[in-house]
């Protein structure tokens, strides 16, 4: 018997290894018929060294938050899939991606990019990758490839 997923997450942070994870997700879910769960975590710790802290800062950013994860949930359904939807949280990404949200939503595979935006953050606090693939309960793919299984081309310095 074939394993069968039935709720998948994918991260999403604008990097374009999320956007390869994506790629990957909607024609997983698509094959297993499966609800695909698009999750953004705003970061509240990078706002706790804003010396003014303004509620608008927050706002501005969730109001494009919600633009872009619309944007990602209308490809998804033009490209077949119907079960989509998106979840914009806050907090640190690790315990959301890792921990909190596939508990809450009972999910049964996590598709990561191998890496994502903040490079400081890797380099001083540990991948977000690294810590979802340590912590999570269900299985979880890190994607390195396009759908035709090749690496990620890199634009040369």
């Amino acid at each position: 018997m074939l394993q069968q997923y039935h709720r998948i997450q994918v991260a999403i942070d604008g990097s374009s290894e999320a956007e390869l994870a994506f790629q990957k997700a909607v024609e997983i879910a698509k094959r297993n018929q499966a609800d695909l769960m698009l999750v953004h975590v705003i970061d509240t710790r990078a706002f706790q060294n804003v010396s003014s802290f303004d509620s608008a800062m927050v706002e501005e950013v969730s109001e494009t938050a919600k633009k872009t994860m619309a944007e990602y949930v209308q490809t998804a359904r033009d490209n077949g899939l119907e079960k989509v939807k998106y979840f914009i949280e806050y907090g640190s990404p690790k315990t959301i991606l890792g921990r909190e949200f596939p508990k809450r939503e009972q999910v049964d595979l996590i598709l990561i990019g191998a890496t994502g935006l903040n490079a400081v953050e890797r380099i001083l606090l540990g991948s977000v990758t690294e810590f979802v693939t340590r912590n999570a309960s269900c299985d979880v793919l890190v994607v390195r490839t396009d759908l035709h299984n090749q690496p990620m081309v890199t634009p040369k310095k």
